[in-house]
């Protein structure tokens, strides 16, 4: 998928139905639509056990995890300059460099697992070791490389052979001295005496190098094959050859192999940017999810991150939205809850309306475009506004809601009441879910007056229902609120038959609030709240203005 047309739609942390189902609608929509860029939906926390059964009973795979939209190496521009074998030569690694003005060549072998890096710096070393007259030897240096490196050909010889042992040597000397200077298996760089070569040879040189275009005799090639050394012929000159057949050596004997930087593409640009902060690299390798090369990426390509195009859904606070919310590009939002702290660089289309569900203004989006959802989206839709509403039971259900969720109904072919309690019993069997898990089911962060505090909500059929989660509840309040830096931690668990809500309560202050908020008296950690059902609109407004 092109990333650059990608709009990711998402709801808040630990979704609820209508989050998930209203990014699932919404994406539908926008694809109907067609605008040239292609709609994803996404969450940003756990499937609850209810939004499961919802997803379950009509076919739908839950939207892919995201807990961080920041931008990531996949954002940049990945140079996809292609690595080199490790047999490449160090003059053909720097006319590489020159020519891709490039400091760094990335070594791979034929699978493209990443093997070394070389840098101009390497290059430079190389160079200054042509003092060593064995180095050749020493890198394992194949024929075909010096011959390649020196203009020139092999014309007796195993290109792939390798020079191994001996040391390198011009042949300027009488050949009746040649004796006192050449040893077994070195290579000696000579002109146009056959004379000059036979002895060569017949003293033990592994490689003749023929400079000024001399040519091989047929008897120089016969010995040569016969005592298994190598000939080339180039048309350099000695003093050149010289200078250059160091330059032969295979990159392999100067790369780095350890302690590599190297990012993958999943990497966050954050880190990346950490990372090349503490080193001086001017490139660094890119590996892809199966960690094969695939290019580089330098500190000047952080100035040019493409963000991310979110979409947001069912929120708008800070706190609430996936995490590195602001490294992303805010498209659209569409809420109905009370504006909050988000904030856009640019204007966006911000629709938040005063209705009990998000599904809602999806059904409003629907018949504004002429559009109708699929059976299956009709039914993500339908209960997520009979979850939001608690079907229908909720102050902040209006008659809109009601008639989206109908008109969804008769597309799905679902009947209402007795999916709806099929669906409140699936949301409330919590068998095998840790306290943890229960409690951020649902659970939303709100700042105010300097503080924050945080509510979680459980929905269930009976009071015995709530009562095991009550029991199992309180520590994990007091591990968010010492953990998290959350002042005040208060959970509802209401009861959808008789409209009513015990809310609990832990924090410092907490008892206090809920007093001068609801006129109660709170004690032993909880307090009856007859007819609050509404996270939204019956606790959080009284909370904010006492905390506030």
């Amino acid at each position: 998928m092109d990333t650059a047309k990608k709009v990711m739609i998402i709801g808040h942390k630990n979704p609820d139905t209508d989050s998930i189902c209203s990014a699932i609608g919404l994406a539908e929509i926008k694809n109907k639509l067609g605008d040239g860029n292609t709609y994803v939906p996404m969450r940003a926390g756990n499937i609850s056990s209810e939004t499961q059964f919802v997803l379950d009973h009509f076919g739908i795979k839950a939207p892919e995890l995201l807990e961080d939209i920041g931008t990531q190496v996949k954002n940049m521009e990945v140079h996809d300059f292609a690595g080199v074998s490790a047999d490449l030569s160090i003059k053909a690694a720097w006319d590489l460099m020159q020519k891709y003005v490039s400091h760094n060549l990335q070594i791979v072998d034929d699978d493209d697992n990443l093997r070394g890096v070389i840098a101009v710096s390497d290059v430079a070393e190389s160079f200054m070791s042509a003092y060593d007259n064995r180095i050749v030897g020493k890198a394992g240096t194949k024929y075909g490389a010096i011959a390649d490196t020196l203009e020139g050909k092999v014309v007796v010889g195993d290109p792939e052979k390798e020079f191994t042992r001996g040391k390198i040597l011009v042949g300027a000397a009488h050949k009746d001295r040649m004796a006192e200077f050449i040893d077994e298996d070195d290579m000696v760089l000579l002109a146009n005496h056959d004379e000059n070569h036979i002895e060569a040879l017949n003293h033990g040189a592994q490689c003749l190098v023929l400079c000024f275009g001399a040519k091989a005799s047929d008897e120089v090639k016969k010995l040569a094959e016969e005592k298994g050394a190598a000939v080339i012929e180039t048309p350099n000159d000695t003093f050149t050859v010289a200078r250059l057949v160091s330059q032969s050596i295979p990159v392999s004997y100067f790369m780095r192999r350890d302690d590599l930087i190297t990012f993958n593409i999943e990497d966050y640009t954050r880190d990346v940017e950490e990372t090349m902060s503490k080193s001086r690299h001017h490139e660094y390798p890119v590996l892809d999810a199966s960690n094969h090369y695939i290019g580089s990426i330098s500190r000047k390509d952080l100035l040019n991150v493409k963000k991310n195009k979110v979409i947001l859904v069912d929120h708008n606070e800070v706190s609430q939205a996936v995490d590195n919310i602001s490294d992303a590009e805010i498209m659209e939002i569409y809420d109905h809850h009370k504006i909050g702290s988000v904030e856009t660089i640019n204007p966006v289309i911000f629709r938040n309306e005063p209705v009990g569900c998000s599904g809602t203004i999806m059904y409003k989006l629907y018949r504004e475009n002429g559009l109708e959802p699929s059976k299956e989206t009709a039914g993500l839709l339908m209960s997520a506004i009979i979850s939001d509403t608690l079907m229908f039971r909720s102050p902040t259900c209006t008659p809109t809601d009601e008639e989206a969720c109908r008109y969804f109904a008769s597309i799905c072919g679902e009947d209402i009441e007795p999916y709806a309690i099929s669906m409140f019993k699936a949301g409330s069997d919590l068998a095998g879910k840790s306290a943890a898990e229960i409690f951020h089911m649902d659970y939303k962060q709100f700042p105010v007056g300097g503080i924050t505090f945080g509510v979680g909500q459980v929905s269930a059929m009976t009071n015995d229902e709530l009562s095991e989660i009550k029991s199992i509840l309180e520590p994990t309040m007091k591990q968010e609120c010492e953990g998290q830096g959350i002042q005040m931690v208060f959970f509802m668990l209401t009861n959808i038959l008789d409209e009513s809500t015990e809310l609990m309560y832990y924090g410092e202050g907490s008892d206090a609030a809920l007093a001068l908020a609801f006129k109660s008296q709170p004690e032993g950690g909880s307090v009856m709240l007859p007819g609050v059902v509404s996270r939204k609109k019956q606790l959080i407004p009284p909370l904010m203005a006492t905390l506030g």
